[in-house]
């Protein structure tokens, strides 16, 4: 096997190798056993055919074709180990040759990154403020909940809930039937069509009507825009929403242990100072990224942002999948090409790649590392966040053996050192550290001098090799973790 070395760059490395008969023969011998078991050849049983009896039948190229698919990925992974190449990500391989056996990988090696004097960015943050406005709007939703629809002796008005009988013609074709049917008139409601929802207030229980729509010409559903709607409708029944009296026996009746209204509000408060502070965390976190995106220098293979960017792609395809749609369907819906859906997502692609390169660099400078101990910790809040009177021994014991897996620990690591990252990004922003830290780092740095630091020629090299590639400057979304 010959393997060249071309294109070699700080971030990038291009191999070229050409296989000998001899290391093509195992590929092959393995691609002839599966195939012989798929195919009949008359005078042999299925899978006895000898090897040369299937090339004369398929050829020697049928075969080969088949053993590509094993022959080149699995040769790469030896040729990297043996050329000591560690791949930052999945290369990018062509075949060039069939006889022999050729191909290119090139090779995305790990990005050259600089963060600038990330210690000095500055990130504000906003301050958490809940008003009584806010609390009152939640209390007010909570009453909704509780409200109790009832009969009234007056005309319909907005708000209202009303029990139909509906028939809808266009042109004597019937295009809305329904019976006792339970409708509540909006300004906003549209539905079955802009302008029905008014005709219904001030109509009385036990009152008929017979009125005419007329539907907007930009309405969605082109068969109907434009038309005229002849509607009849009969009121059955005409019922408002009584809202419980906010006293102590409402917020009792919530079953949360709420003495009166004073603890109902208290808590309100409480539960959206926390949902504020969060937001406020997450929008601090995603600010201080953005702006460690932007002063850092980041070089790194296109073929990074493309395997990012497939990604990104296949995310949104198991999204679409668990809402019943596929992409094309979604593609024809939305009017766009898969050219131009791909194009739409390059930007955040090229963002969530950038942004977790930084934080991964963040996390090496600033040695943030999570240990066997802190998972340990981390499953045992998780078990007794888990363990109440009401919990079932077996459910406990299967999260436990959950907690305890390899992958869930993996998956537990990798969650607390993001977490680890972002809190010690928003401290540096925050301008948190301690001054001992920093004078500490000050200190390892080294004693200064006059002298200018001697650098190898290769260091030289390699430094003016990295200022000659072209860099990415992208901005904004914490989409990666580090």
């Amino acid at each position: 096997m010959k393997v060249t070395r071309d294109n070699a760059t700080p971030i990038e490395l291009t191999l070229t190798v050409e296989l000998e008969p001899e290391d093509e023969n195992p590929f092959l011998e393995r691609s002839y056993r599966r195939t012989v078991s798929r195919i009949n050849i008359p005078g042999f049983r299925r899978g006895k055919a000898p090897r040369r009896i299937v090339e004369s039948m398929i050829g020697r190229t049928a075969l080969l074709q088949e053993a590509l698919d094993f022959m080149v990925p699995e040769t790469l992974d030896k040729v990297l180990t043996d050329e000591e190449v560690s791949a930052f990500g999945e290369p990018s391989i062509e075949v060039t040759e069939l006889e022999p056996v050729s191909f290119t990988a090139t090779i995305p090696l790990e990005p050259t990154i600089d963060l600038g004097d990330y210690r000095s960015l500055r990130v504000e943050s906003e301050p958490v403020e809940i008003g009584d406005e806010q609390v009152d709007d939640v209390i007010t939703r909570l009453q909704e909940e509780q409200a109790v629809w009832e009969p009234v002796e007056r005309p319909a008005q907005y708000g209202d809930r009303l029990n139909l009988d509906v028939n809808g013609e266009i042109d004597g074709e019937t295009v809305v039937e329904d019976e006792d049917i339970e409708y509540i008139p909006n300004e906003d409601n549209v539905l079955p069509f802009p302008g029905f929802a008014s005709n219904l207030v001030g109509l009385s229980e036990e009152e008929e009507s017979e009125f005419t729509v007329t539907i907007p010409e930009d309405y969605p559903r082109e068969q109907y825009a434009g038309q005229d709607v002849q509607f009849k409708v009969s009121v059955l029944s005409v019922k408002e929403k009584n809202l419980p009296e906010l006293d102590d026996d409402f917020a009792q009746s919530l079953g949360q242990d709420f003495d009166d209204v004073d603890a109902l509000r208290e808590s309100v408060r409480e539960s959206l100072t926390n949902q504020a502070e969060a937001a406020a965390r997450n929008e601090l976190e995603q600010k201080s990224l953005d702006a460690l995106c932007e002063a850092a220098v980041v070089n790194a293979s296109p073929i990074l942002y493309e395997r990012e960017l497939e990604a990104m792609q296949a995310d949104r395809e198991r999204m679409l999948r668990q809402q019943g749609l596929d992409l094309p369907t979604y593609l024809r819906f939305m009017g766009k090409s898969a050219d131009e859906f791909l194009e739409e997502l390059r930007p955040s692609a090229e963002r969530r790649l950038v942004g977790g390169l930084v934080l991964r660099k963040l996390a090496e400078v600033e040695e943030i590392e999570v240990t066997d101990e802190d998972i340990q910790s981390e499953t045992d809040r998780l078990m007794e966040m888990s363990t109440t009177e009401e919990a079932e021994q077996e459910s406990l014991d299967n999260l436990r053996e959950f907690l305890g897996s390899q992958s869930t620990r993996d998956n537990i690591r990798s969650s607390l050192h993001s977490r680890r990252v972002l809190e010690r990004l928003t401290d540096i922003t925050q301008g948190k550290l301690d001054p001992a830290e920093l004078e500490s780092d000050d200190d390892e740095s080294g004693v200064e001098s006059d002298e200018e630091p001697a650098t190898s020629d290769a260091e030289d090299e390699t430094t003016a090799q990295s200022e000659s590639e072209p860099t990415s400057e992208t901005d904004d979304e914490n989409t990666a973790s580090a």
